[in-house]
């Protein structure tokens, strides 16, 4: 593993306010939140960018969005929404180079934009 930002929250070189977690997945409360809720779900295994998901990833990928549906539920968004961003390398927004998957909810959002 690389040393990002998010592998060493896995490792537990840095602290992180975690709201779930498995053997494959971790997830933690974003420390700059968009919203009211806004929680990073995180595959333990590293994977760079959307465009680095392997066949074999399919699984995991899908254990994420389960993931952030349990989450929602928790937190008390499931039901009036939220929404789920994968951002992908810089033009994208992509920030840390570790795939992750922002849920985000609590208010009404705005519609997406490509500005």
């Amino acid at each position: 593993m690389s040393d990002t930002l998010f592998t060493r929250i896995i490792k537990r070189e840095l602290p992180a306010d975690i709201v779930y977690e498995t053997d494959d997945i971790i997830a933690i409360r974003d420390i700059n939140p968009q919203a009211p809720t806004h929680v990073l779900v995180i595959p333990k295994v590293e994977i760079a960018t959307v465009n680095d998901i392997q066949p074999g990833q399919a699984e995991l990928i899908g254990e994420m969005v389960l993931a952030a549906q349990k989450i929602a539920l928790d937190e008390g968004i499931a039901e009036d929404g939220y929404r789920l961003v994968i951002n992908c390398n810089r033009h994208g927004c992509q920030e840390v180079f570790h795939l992750h998957m922002h849920l985000v909810g609590g208010r009404q959002l705005r519609g997406i934009s490509a500005s």
